[in-house]
């Protein structure tokens, strides 16, 4: 059995999406999955499974959301070892200490290079990004609040995207290790 970060994203923000926590575990035990829990209330979960396919665990709880609760967002998942490997690669240690405005958008698969360069730095600034694996790293200086660096600007990545701040990256990395 291994432990996943499930991560749904746009959940909970701004009265859009409304899902209860209750439902979430819910529909995730009804897939068979064990030690169900969630973390905040903005669709962060964290089960144990015998499949070891973060991705077809992913398109199995997409499915079942859309199908019991009528829920269409996207799923990623991430293992306690990637996870780790996340923080173990952010290329800002130098704003750890501001973990409200270090965030890190979990993508569903790596972008080709092309998309990723039509992401122009010089257009967000004073934001900044780097590309990791399968995970964009971000610094809003100003806050995310003020960025221009939103979902619908990371649309061009091509791949799906759902952002956690530093802080939420690492309880969701304690709460799967081991």
């Amino acid at each position: 059995m291994a432990t996943y970060a499930v991560l749904l994203r746009g959940v909970n923000l701004g009265g859009n999406r409304q899902l209860a926590m209750a439902d979430l575990r819910r529909v995730l035990e009804s897939l068979g999955y064990a030690d169900v829990s969630t973390h905040l209330r903005s669709g962060n979960a964290i089960i144990t499974s015998p499949d070891d396919d973060p991705d077809r665990i992913a398109a199995a709880i997409y499915d079942a959301l859309a199908r019991e609760l009528g829920l269409r967002s996207a799923v990623v998942v991430r293992t306690g070892k990637e996870l780790a490997d996340v923080i173990a690669a952010n290329p800002f240690p130098e704003h750890e200490e501001e973990p409200a405005k270090l965030h890190v958008a979990f993508l569903s698969a790596q972008p080709a290079p092309a998309d990723f360069a039509a992401l122009d730095q010089a257009r967000f600034a004073p934001d900044e990004f780097r590309l990791g694996d399968r995970a964009l790293y971000l610094w809003f200086p100003n806050g995310a609040g003020r960025s221009k660096l939103t979902m619908p600007a990371l649309a061009r990545l091509r791949v799906e995207a759902t952002a956690r701040n530093w802080n939420t990256v690492l309880a969701l990395a304690a709460k799967t290790a081991g």
